[in-house]
């Protein structure tokens, strides 16, 4: 393990004019979402021919080498959004381009494309996955976690030649192209939280005005108590526990919370506090539902969505592709509605498989999900309820 991890200066001017000489570099990293709170980078593994490193960024050392020395490359990552999204948010760098393996999976037809997934399939190789939800912030590396780390990168080249040349057979390197172009695009936009949706976690739509006034304060006094300490907001009180409390404080009041044991004395009080906070907030100022009007489409755009759908998964059986890839079904009724921005937004051999009509009298047999289409949605207020939890999770490789 000894000159694996590099953390002074002059190892890092090295090994950064070696990357930057090499034909191919690929790359990875760590985090500490599971144990620290904000999250940062903690370990940055890079594989170039004959070397697999590890760079800490940990160190005192300054990292724009590296960077410098990646911009010529077109870097090689698995599931690179998680990734870039690190690398942008914590040190501001964007690469120039990007091989994704796990895309490169996707659009050859891999139902399954996770990093052992796709080894165990074109390479016949099995990584050890015991260091996934290891403390990456912790000094010194084990040497459990060094092997873990450096397997990451270590045939990540290999198997990216394999599924390129695949990708150029079947003449989708385009498509593959412009999805990593996305990747990096979307990751190197900065986070714009909404103030008045973001502590809306999953549970808030079963709480009336009061508990959704509590509700706010309990988010907002979990954020700042796990920036204090640095640990996960989810570690210190899961989002179900936030609105089971807050339904409490709204059916009973103060003295009918029911707090966790487990909890510190000083945070028992936070959380009081900040009950009492919710509910002292005024009639006229408590948060209201965030409601939208769904208008009703008519027949000719549900016929229009039916038929973009169609022409989708007949793409998509043709190809070997889950049809997703190529537009989700949200999309789907979007550009029934006649959305011009949902056609921008997709990528331009997206919209060439859509906009290619299918021969005349051509009726496929319905797919499941055909069976599942709902009837047409009356006009009524919808409630935006179902947004996705933004409770973190773990990547997984």
């Amino acid at each position: 393990m000894v000159g694996t991890v590099i953390h002074t200066a002059v190892e890092l001017n090295d090994f950064a004019a070696r990357v930057h000489a090499a034909p191919w570099v690929a790359v990875d990293t760590e985090a500490d979402s599971l144990h620290a709170y904000p999250e940062k980078l903690c370990l940055l593994q890079v594989a170039i021919p004959g070397e697999e490193r590890l760079v800490d960024p940990l160190a005192d050392v300054h990292l724009e080498p590296i960077w410098e020395a990646f911009d010529r490359h077109e870097i090689i990552f698995h599931a690179a959004d998680y990734d870039l999204h690190l690398l942008f948010t914590g040190h501001h760098y964007k690469p120039t381009a990007i091989f994704d393996t796990m895309w490169a999976a996707r659009l050859l037809g891999e139902a399954k494309f996770g990093l052992n997934d796709v080894l165990s399939k074109y390479l016949d190789l099995r990584l050890e996955k015991g260091s996934q939800k290891a403390n990456w912030g912790r000094r010194p590396l084990t040497e459990k976690m060094v092997t873990y780390a450096l397997n990451d990168v270590r045939y990540l080249n290999p198997l990216r030649t394999l599924l390129g040349a695949r990708l150029a057979e079947l003449g989708r390197t385009e498509w593959h192209r412009q999805i990593c172009q996305r990747i990096i695009r979307d990751a190197a936009r900065p986070d714009r939280d909404n103030p008045d949706t973001i502590w809306r976690i999953r549970g808030h739509d079963k709480l009336d005005e009061t508990g959704l006034a509590v509700l706010r304060e309990l988010w907002h006094w979990r954020e700042r108590d796990a920036l204090r300490t640095g640990r996960p907001p989810f570690f210190i009180l899961k989002h179900e526990t936030l609105c089971a409390v807050a339904d409490q404080a709204s059916r009973g009041g103060h003295r009918a919370v029911r707090l966790p044991p487990y909890l510190t004395p000083r945070r028992k009080q936070g959380v009081l506090e900040a009950v009492q906070q919710g509910l002292a907030v005024p009639l006229a100022k408590r948060p209201k539902h965030i409601r939208v009007v769904s208008r009703r489409m008519t027949r000719k755009e549900l016929d229009y969505a039916e038929e973009l759908r169609i022409r989708r998964d007949v793409r998509a059986k043709e190809l070997g592709i889950d049809p997703t890839i190529i537009a989700a079904r949200g999309t789907l009724m979007a550009l029934g509605r006649g959305d011009p921005q949902e056609w921008q937004d997709l990528l331009p051999w997206q919209r060439d498989l859509l906009d290619t009509p299918l021969p005349p009298g051509y009726t496929p047999p319905p797919t499941a999900e055909a069976a599942e289409t709902p009837e047409p949605p009356q006009q009524t207020e919808l409630d935006l309820a179902d947004s996705p939890d933004t409770e973190s999770s773990a990547r997984e490789n």
